[in-house]
């Protein structure tokens, strides 16, 4: 097998950038004399079907995080990983169903858009300042790196170069096409991301089955590595690399039952119902129901999703552990575990396919990276610049706007990328410790706001203000809490404390309260079908990797 791109590869790489750069600038074209309204460019005109909602909630959710950081971890843990793709999935069904329909009755742009509407400008305006600070230092620079670092693991691009290079694709299309550039690109960076993905899963287990195909090389992993196949991790079972690089017990990330039934469900609900680079793409549905099949149909693509990235870091433990045995001789080894599955693509996809395969994990890259700049410029947009410094902006204003904002976020975030991100071992679990301290605050304001009219915007705003000391105070006075418990424990006291303060504050609802219509939470009966299929599916796949 090649060590190295052929011609045929970068040819092929090529084709896809230029099919992706076409496509984005095609369908952000405007009729002449016409000009972008703030609805076009933020929410895709709200013309979005169903499966363009779906692959594109894929295309933005799956990035570098998952394909090296995901891997990454799985070659420390194991399958139980995957815990984080198929809670998820369920998670999507609950959105779909109980919280998008009410955001879509309320003709939105934006998460903390509603935050005002159901509160006031001080929870608007915390909430905004918050999330373009993570788009920005945490998301954009995680995916930047970690892309970068895949770019130098497989071609041998210098890190810098890698994370310029990443950002200008991004930018060619994203910034002058909105999101309808960006949602209509994820389809087909979908197709390369899951096809692409698929592809290379399937050759690494050709080849450890030693010919015998995908299957024979599937069973002969779960044979020789059989801990690395439990979904449900119990204290003292395996030790793992944490973020700093010292090791500690795997429980630790993932703890047991807690997976299923705690903290992971605030994780899930504040991720898919109120961030804003994901609920954008439902907000621009064509309607409720296209927006429900679209979280069903981004459901069924989850499930995919381990096959993708969390098989193949298993496949590069052990192979690593014993190179020669699987054809592989003075091979480089892995001493990060990010680095599993741009080494196990180096290694075992052949000359001809491994541009397809890359450019698999570039779209997931590049896909990510477009939708974090869209939100973000949707959000300093429409509730920091048109709010509180020009209020009369005229459409064609607040799209020049987006565009400055989103090449401002792009230009910090490459410069901030390194210094962040550059010294550790697992960036998945930087990213979902990090961003957890507000995790808990933002689902808590989110579903007492929608779900109970006593909520006070004094309460809302301690929430929010909250999370971030209390979750910090038990990092660092309890430290046995495994961060993900953390997260419900977290939770809890502040909806404690929401609830005191309203209480305290007023016996009655408050006025801006949302109220529920009759009816608001009705599906069809296709939904109700494939939500239960799907839930289906994935307590299969507990059961069978228990």
């Amino acid at each position: 097998m090649g060590n190295s791109f052929s011609t045929l590869d970068y040819l092929v790489f090529a084709g896809y950038c230029l099919l992706i750069i076409f496509i984005g600038l095609f369908v952000s074209r405007t009729k002449k004399g016409e000009k972008k309204t703030a609805a076009d460019y933020f929410l895709a005109s709200k013309s979005l079907p169903w499966w363009a909602i779906g692959s594109s909630l894929i295309a933005a959710n799956i990035s570098a995080e998952q394909y090296i950081g995901m891997s990454g971890s799985s070659y420390a843990i194991g399958l139980a990983i995957a815990s984080y793709e198929w809670i998820a999935a369920l998670g999507l069904i609950v959105v779909g169903v109980f919280i998008l329909p009410i955001f879509l009755r309320k003709g939105i742009y934006t998460m903390p858009q509603f935050l005002e509407q159901r509160f006031d400008n001080r929870v608007r305006v915390a909430l905004a300042t918050f999330w373009l600070l993570v788009y920005v230092f945490v998301n954009l620079t995680s995916v930047m790196w970690l892309g970068a670092l895949a770019l130098n693991t497989i071609i041998g691009i210098p890190v810098f170069w890698g994370i310029i290079g990443l950002a200008a694709f991004a930018a060619l299309y994203s910034i002058y096409g909105g999101l309808k550039a960006v949602a209509w690109t994820d389809v087909v960076q979908v197709v390369f991301l899951i096809g692409g993905g698929l592809l290379t899963t399937y050759l690494a287990l050709t080849a450890i089955g030693s010919g015998d195909g995908a299957i024979a090389g599937f069973r002969h992993l779960m044979d020789q590595v059989p801990e690395k196949f439990h979904m449900i991790i119990h204290k003292g079972d395996l030790m793992v690399p944490d973020i700093n690089g010292t090791f500690k017990d795997a429980w630790t990330i993932l703890p047991g039952l807690s997976v299923i039934i705690g903290g992971m469900w605030v994780a899930n609900i504040a991720y898919w119902g109120f961030n804003q680079y994901i609920i954008q793409r439902g907000l621009a549905a064509k309607s409720i129901a296209e927006a429900q099949y679209g979280l069903v149909f981004a459901g069924f693509l989850k499930l995919f999703i381990p096959l993708i990235v969390v098989i193949p870091g298993i496949a590069a433990f052990l192979v690593a552990k014993d190179p020669a045995a699987y054809g592989l001789a003075d091979v480089a080894p892995i001493t990060k575990s990010d680095q599993a599955y741009p080494w196990l693509l180096h290694n075992f996809v052949p000359i001809g396919i491994k541009g397809l395969a890359f450019a698999a994990l570039v779209a997931a890259i590049v896909s990510s990276l477009a939708s974090m700049l869209n939100s973000a410029a949707t959000i300093f947009t429409m509730d920091i610049y048109k709010t509180y410094i020009r209020k009369n902006s005229t459409d064609v204003n607040l799209v020049k706007v987006g565009r400055i904002a989103s090449f401002t976020a792009l230009i910090i975030a490459v410069i901030a990328a390194k210094p962040l991100l550059g010294s550790l071992d697992q960036a998945f679990q930087f990213i979902q410790e990090f961003t957890g301290f507000i995790t808990p605050g933002v689902c808590a304001i989110f579903l007492f706001g929608l779900f109970w009219k006593r909520t006070t915007s004094n309460a809302a705003l301690w929430g929010v203000g909250l999370s971030i000391p209390v979750s910090f105070a038990l990092m660092l006075f309890v430290p046995s809490i495994p961060f993900m418990n953390r997260w419900g424990v977290v939770f809890l006291i502040l909806a404690a404390i929401m609830i005191t303060i309203s209480l305290l504050e007023s016996r009655t609802d408050h006025p801006k309260a949302v109220i529920l219509e009759k009816g608001i939470f009705h599906t069809t009966t296709r939904f109700k079908y494939w939500a239960v299929l799907l839930t289906g599916i994935v307590a299969a796949l507990y059961i069978l990797f228990w």
